[in-house]
């Protein structure tokens, strides 16, 4: 399998158990579900690479993939 169909295949996952969490108004374990997103696909993306002596990777701002994003603005529609 190609490294973006299982990619595409791990974002389906969280996507949907994220929707579950929103769902149920647990948006705190909407943010746990896409930050454990963000660290699986980066894993994915080293183990395939041959790259995994980098990780765990560090940033100096944190990254916000498009799920943390969706559960930031979902969050904060709620709150409203």
């Amino acid at each position: 399998m190609r490294l973006i169909d299982e990619l595409n295949e791990l974002h389906a996952h969280y996507r949907s158990q994220i929707d579950l969490a929103v769902g149920r108004d647990d948006f705190a374990a909407a943010d746990r579900l896409a930050q454990a997103y963000e660290d699986d696909a980066i894993a994915l993306m080293a183990e395939r690479e041959g790259l995994t002596s980098m990780l765990p990777l560090t940033f100096g701002a944190p990254r916000q993939s498009a799920l943390r994003r969706l559960v930031a603005r979902l969050t904060t529609r709620t709150a409203a």
